[in-house]
């Protein structure tokens, strides 16, 4: 079967979903694993961010390929790595030193998934107008999170958090099948003219693609840390209240903090066509950037403050997501199209990397996990780092003409 339109935007979006069911298992069940692990808040930041690191080294390593191959041989080969990382987790994972180890390879094998599964799709769509197919496949990680969240946690009551880990890791053996059932091979759109793997310097010197990269590390920042830490901080929000006042797990309302993750995406890349990219992508930073700062210390006030809140911030952090991402691709030279995404998903997970571990490592030395002005502060300076976007965007894109639904 060969797919392309709109049924292959709903099938990799479906193969996202899919892929995303075993990515939230961890920062669902961070809570359980402190405890039985005895972690503090910097290694459990250290677990969440080696996953960045993983992915970080994945792209160097398998995405410059996709400008020499078929993405789908990439994708394909990866996403079995990503499948038995997810189930090792269940079977292997001990402590801080095997779940970090177990991480890294996942993120490793993961950066041979989402990229290339990005241009998969845009090499077998045309990317002249691809913002809304754009749009739908980076948004439906919010659909796959909050499914891997609810799941998750109950899995975990039923039985135990390595079952939760085993039996959600299938539904990246699902993706895969879904994509061998559904694309077939197709070679490079273009030819590799430059004889460099990885033309790092001309990527580089691309300054309104790499206006958008910057921008995507500040984004991935604040995204992942509210990912990773969510369900955490919910559960002391809710050590606060008055006992049995919660009735409800509380990974459904961290399943809730990644879902609204999809429809923001979505409805930020459609003002992003109307009103512009860069006009769009500032405002939104800054006002996240302003519900970031207060999200911490609503956990003082009645839970579902602290759970509005939170979405509140969740939904604005991942406005951006499809508007930054389409930025980085429109702008990206064609035969360097592979490079351009490598730089993109490096540099941007970066951010990934460093925000939950500097988040633990704030929580741990302001004050513990215990205390309401640490989960304020870690949250805050967290926020603070997506006021830099608007700037950048403003220095290095000025030459560039901003019109709606194209800059």
């Amino acid at each position: 079967m060969r797919l392309n339109g709109t049924p292959l935007v709903i099938v990799m979006s479906c193969v996202m979903i899919l892929d995303h069911l075993g990515m939230g298992v961890l920062p669902a069940l961070q809570p359980v694993l402190i405890d039985e692990w005895q972690m503090t808040g910097t290694e459990a930041g250290w677990v969440n961010g080696i996953f960045a690191a993983g992915y970080m080294l994945g792209v160097l390593v398998l995405v410059p390929f996709t400008d020499r191959m078929d993405a789908r041989t990439i994708f394909l080969w990866a996403n079995s790595i990503w499948f038995l990382s997810i189930l090792g987790f269940g079977l292997f994972a001990e402590g801080f030193v095997s779940a970090s180890i177990l991480r890294f390879i996942g993120g490793f094998a993961f950066a041979g998934t989402y990229m290339p599964g990005l241009k998969l799709m845009t090499d077998r769509l045309g990317r002249e107008d691809a913002s809304r197919a754009i749009a739908w496949y980076t948004a439906s990680f919010g659909v796959g999170a909050a499914l891997s969240f609810s799941l998750a946690g109950f899995l975990n009551g039923a039985l135990g958090w390595q079952w939760a880990f085993g039996i959600l890791g299938f539904g990246a053996l699902g993706a895969t099948i879904l994509i061998l059932l559904t694309t077939r091979y197709q070679p490079p759109l273009q030819q590799h003219e430059s004889r460099r793997f990885l033309n790092v310097r001309a990527v580089l010197g691309n300054r309104p693609a790499l206006a958008y990269i910057l921008s995507y590390t500040l984004h991935t920042t604040e995204l992942m840390t509210i990912i990773a830490w969510a369900v955490t901080f919910l559960t002391f929000a809710a050590s606060l209240q008055p006992a049995g006042s919660i009735s409800i797990d509380v990974t459904i309302f961290g399943a809730l903090v990644s879902f609204i993750a999809m429809p923001a995406s979505i409805y930020g890349n459609e003002l992003a066509r109307r009103f512009g990219r860069r006009q769009t992508v500032s405002l939104i930073m800054i006002v996240s950037a302003l519900f970031g700062c207060l999200a911490g210390f609503s956990a003082a006030m009645p839970f579902w403050i602290a759970v509005v809140m939170l979405v509140m911030y969740s939904a604005l952090s991942a406005a951006d997501s499809a508007s930054i991402t389409a930025g980085t691709v429109k702008h990206a030279v064609p035969e360097l199209y592979g490079a351009t995404m490598t730089v993109h998903s490096f540099i941007g997970f970066g951010g990934g990397f460093l925000g939950p571990l500097a988040f633990g490592f704030i929580l741990d030395n302001a004050g513990g996990k215990e205390s309401i002005e640490s989960w304020g502060m870690a949250f805050g300076l967290i926020a603070l780092t997506s006021l830099i976007g608007p700037i950048i965007l403003r220095i290095m894109l000025k030459d560039v003409p901003q019109q709606p639904s194209a800059d």
